[in-house]
């Protein structure tokens, strides 16, 4: 039987990329393979941006779980019968933890499952909305899926690399951080000149919420 070690579990509005608005519960897993999450190992990450907590099992209905009591845990948060149960799998990256044995429990819950992936991963059968989002100085070996979210501007790194890959929605997501209003500008006019290209703009973050 596996165990998961999960962050946090909670209920709110995706705030980015092609679903931006839908109702979902927040699955976040502990680890990464492209930083430690400590900010002492921040200069030497392979990705330094990284905005996110994913250090250990200390935030909200964290802890370690095994694959049906982490489903039911999901499953509550849910409000209602209305609508399409969903649930976000992130991190960190949440293709070190996730399998089909969770993937089967989520499913089981009638729940659509999503991940949030920096693609080094090969991702398992039954996800059901996958988002690569790229980073630089990596093998990005999913090159296939529901969305790619580039966050710009990385160095090394250029949307031109990723044109023709094999993805139902293409998004610029500025980068968060002192030059947010520069790199917006640059999405924008990237954006409408390479009209494959969609502008991701982190809605959660101007409403204040998780």
């Amino acid at each position: 039987m596996s165990s998961y070690k999960v962050k946090e579990i909670y209920y709110t509005l995706q705030g980015e990329g092609a679903r931006t608005g839908r109702p979902s519960v927040f699955l976040r897993f502990t680890g990464c393979n492209l930083w430690s999450g400590r900010e002492e190992d921040r200069s030497e990450a392979i990705c330094k941006f990284c905005d996110t907590d994913f250090i250990g099992m200390d935030g909200v209905l964290g802890g370690k779980y095994d694959a049906l009591t982490l489903a039911s845990k999901v499953n509550e948060l849910w409000p209602s019968d209305q609508g399409r149960k969903y649930v976000v799998c992130t991190g960190g990256e949440p293709l070190l933890q996730i399998d089909e044995e969770l993937i089967q429990a989520l499913h089981q819950y009638g729940f659509e499952i999503g991940i949030e992936t920096n693609g080094t991963i090969i991702v398992p059968k039954g996800i059901d909305w996958i988002c690569v989002s790229p980073k630089a100085n990596t093998e990005v070996v999913v090159k296939k899926g529901s969305e790619l979210k580039l966050v710009v501007r990385q160095h090394g790194i250029d949307p031109k690399m990723f044109e023709t890959w094999d993805f139902d929605n293409f998004y610029l997501q500025p980068m968060d951080g002192p030059y947010l209003k520069e790199f917006t500008e640059w999405a924008m006019d990237y954006c409408l000149q390479h009209p494959q290209w969609r502008l991701s703009i982190q809605t959660h973050k101007l409403l204040g919420i998780r």
